[in-house]
């Protein structure tokens, strides 16, 4: 069975994600989007319908004190791109690794999550469509 394929976004906390954001804008030329992160998409790959859902990769920053990435302490969190998430979200459970009973599904894809033996909370995404 097929586990990650990708790194679907990275994510981080900042003590001000506005003023990290500008920076990032400012100096390595982030092409912000409007909800505060950004999408790089590889060049010349497209999927069937003409988009890139599947291959991009968002950078996002959270507030410091958000919870999103609980129960892990870290200031960052990696979002993994898998092909088939209820799969293997199953067969981390029978390899006895610590996976959140939550799964999110939305027009975005779906979501879940474990925690890795240092206490790191990673996200599984699988995108729409896949």
């Amino acid at each position: 069975m097929k586990r990650v394929v990708g790194i679907g976004g990275v994510f981080f906390k900042a003590k001000d994600p506005e003023k990290l954001r500008t920076w990032y804008r400012d100096h390595l030329g982030f092409n912000l989007e409007e909800w505060g992160g950004a999408i790089f998409q590889p060049s010349g790959s497209k999927d069937a319908d003409g988009t890139t859902d599947t291959e991009k990769t968002v950078w996002s920053l959270f507030p410091s004190d958000s919870d999103y990435f609980a129960p892990s302490t870290q200031a960052f969190m990696i979002n993994y791109r898998v092909d088939d998430l209820h799969a293997l979200l199953a067969q981390l459970r029978q390899e006895g690794c610590a996976v959140d009973a939550k799964v999110d599904e939305s027009e975005f894809g779906k979501f879940g999550w474990v925690m890795d033996p240092e206490g790191n909370r990673v996200e599984l995404w699988q995108p729409p469509g896949t």
